[in-house]
């Protein structure tokens, strides 16, 4: 069954790095036209050029230009047809006592406020023409316990807006769901092992696989959940992570079986 994107128009907050480019290169891949936003204008427009797509730069978090850069781009390119939001931005694992105000609105306004206004945009005018997919970014973060006491329940939040965006516009042709990423080879994740924040090899070792994920295997989720292969599926929240939320409830039984395997030759 043929992808059906050929042609279509995809818009991608986020996309002139990480995941949302990796998206915008799968998408194209595909021979959709791709609109790349990104708070860095000069960024966006690289890599929109680089992928013969347009380029846009706005805050996602700010209402008022996102209902803006979506009129423009319908009114210049034509309807859009799948929407990613891909913008986001990290937090430190601190304890609340020292996790600031600033940096816990921040992460609530990209990723909620920011998800929320770019689908409430891009989704009303889809469900006024009756057809188009949204497909949102969740994490696994947001789906277990972990120290990221403003980033997890964003995303948790994204996970529910996903569900309640999906029944309000499936009945008028719009499907909308949501992708899980574990832990994605990034360039913030590379900042985060450069500086020792992070661990790669413990990272790697969270998950069933015993890898990270790379940003395409992460794109070709997205991909395939707003194209006409995923014709059924809506509301779904589809994690893409290696099988870190598969290991972790193993380490109460004193972690994965590590090892060669007890598989027998011939």
């Amino acid at each position: 069954m043929e992808t059906g994107l050929a042609g279509r128009l995809v818009l991608i907050t986020g996309g002139a790095s990480g995941i949302g480019r990796a998206t915008a290169e799968a998408f194209a891949a595909e021979g959709a036209r791709v609109a790349i936003a990104d708070r860095d204008g000069a960024a966006a427009e690289s890599a929109a050029s680089a992928l013969g797509g347009v380029s846009l730069a706005f805050d996602v978090g700010d209402e008022t230009a996102v209902a803006d850069a979506v009129a423009r781009i319908e009114a210049g390119e034509g309807p859009i047809d799948v929407l990613v939001t891909c913008a986001g931005v990290l937090q430190k694992t601190l304890p609340p006592d020292e996790l600031s105000w600033k940096e816990w609105d921040l992460v609530q306004r990209v990723h909620v406020r920011g998800t929320y206004a770019c689908a409430r945009e891009a989704g009303t005018a889809m469900a006024r023409r009756g057809r188009g997919a949204i497909v949102t970014i969740s994490s696994v973060a947001g789906l277990v316990s972990g120290p990221l006491h403003s980033y997890a329940p964003a995303k948790a939040a994204i996970a529910e807006l996903t569900r309640t965006l999906a029944g309000e516009w499936g009945p008028r042709g719009v499907r909308v769901n949501a992708v899980a990423p574990g832990f994605t080879e990034t360039p913030a994740l590379a900042r985060g092992f450069a500086t020792g924040t992070l661990d790669e090899d413990a990272l790697a070792a969270s998950a069933a696989l015993g890898r990270l994920v790379a940003a395409r295997e992460i794109a070709d989720a997205i991909v395939f959940l707003a194209s006409d292969r995923a014709s059924a599926i809506t509301g779904a929240v589809l994690p893409v992570d290696a099988g870190y939320l598969t290991a972790v409830p193993w380490s109460a039984y004193g972690g994965l079986r590590r090892g060669s395997g007890n598989g027998s030759e011939g």
